[in-house]
């Protein structure tokens, strides 16, 4: 496993262009949000989502989400109006994940298998901006929560002793929080607050 020490708030470019080359040579990767550690991968890449879902004992009905730089990308993989990407704009970044009717771009068996949805995050902590703007295009992410437990992981000396044998990449920012994302479904006729976490969801009630 590479263990990146990157800095929380100026990211060393070199550091997430070696973070970058092994999220495209097909690696698994943890990295700190907004909120707790997220761990990630390519969009395209099936055999490292699998892994994903082995390491968080995920089932075959699990919403995945995408994390993006910023909206440039949300009309790739999500479906959404003037009104509504207004609305996003206005609230976003944010430590919120919205679930959207996703595009065709995005691929099945990452969507709600009923709904056709996609989970869509925009964050604000500086490193994983600057991974995902040097990637050039969103990662899968899911929160770092593993089996049998209830709480994220947000300390990388703990997610190394857990899961170091099971990941390729972890981006150490240091000490993550302990909070989950806010997620607002925006896949209906009315918004539809599913989780509240720290996200503020008051423009959506």
């Amino acid at each position: 496993m590479l263990h990146l020490r990157i800095h929380p708030e100026n990211p060393q470019s070199r550091l997430i262009s070696q973070a970058v080359e092994r999220i495209r040579a097909g690696d698994v990767i943890v990295y700190p949000t907004d909120a707790a550690y997220a761990i990630g991968c390519q969009i395209g890449n099936k055999s490292a989502m699998e892994r994903i879902s082995q390491i968080r004992g995920l089932g075959p009905k699990h919403q995945y989400a995408i994390i993006c730089a910023d909206l440039s990308d949300i009309a790739t993989y999500a479906k959404v109006d003037n009104a509504m990407y207004r609305l996003l704009k206005n609230n976003t970044p944010a430590v919120t994940t919205f679930i959207l009717p996703a595009t065709s771009e995005v691929p099945r068996r990452l969507m709600h298998p009923k709904k056709k949805t996609i989970g869509l995050r925009i964050p604000s902590n500086p490193i994983c901006r600057m991974l995902l703007k040097e990637l050039g295009e969103p990662l899968l992410t899911s929160t770092l929560i593993l089996p049998n437990q209830t709480e994220p992981l947000d300390d990388p000396y703990e997610i190394e002793l857990q899961i170091g044998n099971r990941i390729d990449v972890l981006v150490d920012g240091g000490l993550g929080t302990l909070s989950t994302t806010s997620i607002v479904d925006l896949s209906g006729n009315n918004p539809e607050i599913i989780r509240r976490g720290v996200g503020d969801v008051s423009p959506f009630e």
